[in-house]
């Protein structure tokens, strides 16, 4: 026994009780106890209380896969209430520029739609400068995608071994200072190249985000960064209509049309944030300066066995051979590829098909794609905070807005009248922003290592924006006004898109099911003043995953197990 005050390590079911668990049978070590009320199907929990030291002796990686001893002792180290404590840091030294970040990405993903309708009938609307068609510009989209595509999965290959500050601040500033080239444009040839390399160099920024986040945070922690983060992301619609509303009006100053007033400003702003990223973004845990060592250990040792670590090899391809052979990485991209297809092209097309209905001037038809901005911080946050409880199966959320995105595709097909198509236009946009939010932290919950999660997270995403490129050619101007044939094709692939979740939904639902399990478990020992040293295990065969209780009676052992 050490020296200093040693704690009991407390075996309970895997299903938690509401109450304090009833410890009924000491087991062979005199630190060990088993709880009455053991769930077979979950196996055993371990429970140790917190902010104390285990002793050493207690401790034994048979009873609990894949962690050290050392892993445990810092899993426990911090109470319940340090450690909120010290998440509320993290978060305020992580999200806010993540988020802006992401803003930032959105803006520019939006600004291409809004130009398109600046100063339309004068010699300063973009169609006319650079002689293009309306569907001549459908491919500013589609030559913007496939580069991204292409680039998103090796991109976030080098956010380990460059690190993150270093390597967003990279995209960033080549990012923005493509934006801006892009007021100098003479042609639609011109046009064609600055998105191209826009696409080039904005990749992996997203999926370097989500990958960051991994080696921060538990999957089922996940929900509630994403909700701030994608609530201020979608601040983007507020901020890029104000702003084509407002070039709309200096068209002409300085030379410049109100379009490449757009391009330059929003360029420069993207190169100033990336230069402060390089100082201000953390890397990884035992990187932060603002930690003690105590605290780098407990943020690492409390993440799940599978999470990504600093620690580990920048490279391994066995494990992108292992993730090109996992049906979980295939289906999820079928789902989002099927996803954005079917949404994509409406969010491009918003700012047009608002200004088709003739509601108001062009330039004040920006103003109305704003409500959508503040619907979807509603979505996002009710859907949010509902998920974060654990209370329901994660992939119900983005059947939700599948569903309601159905619905409002309905109506636009078979009502396609001036109020019906805005209404539904504006709702169906915001259930779509908030499809997102709701996939990534069950996406993460399947990702495993350092190159494994950074592949398939880039991968996934990357291959998902197939959206991009494809979704706006479904809204060809021969649809106009109303683009019914449009919706009908789009209504199809997010029905497609429903089937492929409930597909995906059947091949994770052990793993997503003991995360919240877990997550529950985490909450109520936390109340009880104690932490849970095991999570969830994925990737292992069947008989590696079976229940602890199983194994000790396969082994020819007693009541309790010692840990």
């Amino acid at each position: 026994m050490s020296s200093k005050q040693s704690t009991s390590v407390i075996v309970s079911g895997g299903r938690e009780s509401t109450g304090t668990p009833n410890y009924e049978k000491r087991t062979n070590s005199p630190d060990i106890f088993e709880s009455g009320h053991a769930d077979k199907s979950s196996g055993q929990l371990h429970y140790v209380p917190r902010g104390q030291e285990i002793a050493g002796a207690g401790l034994s990686t048979d009873s609990i896969t894949g962690y050290e001893a050392e892993q445990m002792q810092a899993r426990a180290s911090l109470t319940f209430e340090e450690e909120k404590k010290l998440l509320r840091r993290i978060d305020w030294h992580l999200m806010p520029l993540l988020s802006i970040c992401f803003l930032l990405k959105n803006i520019d993903a939006l600004n291409v739609s809004n130009v398109r309708i600046m100063n339309t009938g004068t010699d300063q609307n973009i169609l006319k400068e650079l002689e293009m068609s309306s569907n001549e510009f459908n491919f500013v989209s589609t030559i913007y995608y496939i580069p991204y595509i292409i680039a998103e999965a090796p991109s976030n290959l080098f956010v380990k071994r460059l690190l993150p500050s270093k390597w967003q601040s990279r995209i960033m500033i080549t990012w923005g200072t493509t934006l801006c080239c892009h007021a100098a444009v003479k042609n639609k040839q011109g046009l064609y190249v600055a998105r191209f390399f826009l696409g080039l160099f904005e990749a992996g920024l997203f999926p370097g985000v989500i990958l960051q986040l991994c080696y921060w945070y538990r999957p089922d922690e996940m929900s509630r960064r994403l909700l701030y983060f994608y609530m201020l992301g979608n601040f983007s619609t507020v901020i890029s209509g104000v702003l084509a509303y407002a070039f709309n009006g200096v068209s002409g100053y300085s030379g410049l049309s109100g379009w490449q007033w757009v391009f330059l400003i929003e360029g420069l702003v993207t190169v100033v944030f990336g230069i402060s990223l390089m100082v201000l973004l953390p890397d990884f845990p035992p990187h932060a300066k603002w930690l003690t060592e105590k605290e780098k250990a407990f943020v690492q040792a409390r993440l799940p066995r599978n999470a990504p670590r600093s620690s580990e090899k920048n490279f391994d391809i066995r494990e992108i051979f292992k993730n090109l052979k996992d049906i979980k990485m295939w289906l999820f991209t079928l789902c989002w590829a099927s996803f954005t297809v079917g949404t994509y092209g409406l969010t491009f097309y918003q700012p047009t098909v608002v200004a088709n209905l003739g509601l108001t001037s062009i330039a004040q038809s920006q103003l109305l794609n704003i409500p959508t901005a503040f619907l979807t911080i509603a979505i996002i946050g009710i859907f949010g905070i509902w998920a974060d409880t654990a209370r329901l199966p994660r992939p119900l959320f983005p059947l939700f807005s599948m569903f309601g995105i159905l619905a409002c595709y309905s109506v636009l097909y078979t009502f396609p009248n001036t109020g019906g198509v805005y209404a539904a236009t504006l709702i169906a946009s915001s259930l779509a922003s908030s499809w997102y939010p709701m996939m990534w932290p069950w996406r993460v919950q399947t990702t495993s290592r350092a190159t494994g999660s950074a592949f398939s997270i880039g991968f996934v995403n990357s291959y998902g924006q197939i959206g991009g490129a494809l979704g706006p050619q479904i809204f060809r101007s021969q649809y106009a006004p109303h683009y019914v044939v449009s919706f009908a094709i789009a209504m199809t692939l997010v029905g497609f898109a429903i089937v492929m979740n409930l597909v995906t939904w059947w091949f994770t639902r052990r793993v997503e099911r003991e995360t919240r399990v877990l997550k529950l478990a985490r909450i109520r020992a936390g109340e009880r003043g104690e932490t849970v040293l095991e999570d969830v295990d994925i990737g292992e065969s069947e008989s590696k995953r079976e229940g602890m209780g199983a194994r000790k009676r396969r082994e020819g052992g007693g009541g309790g197990e010692k840990v």
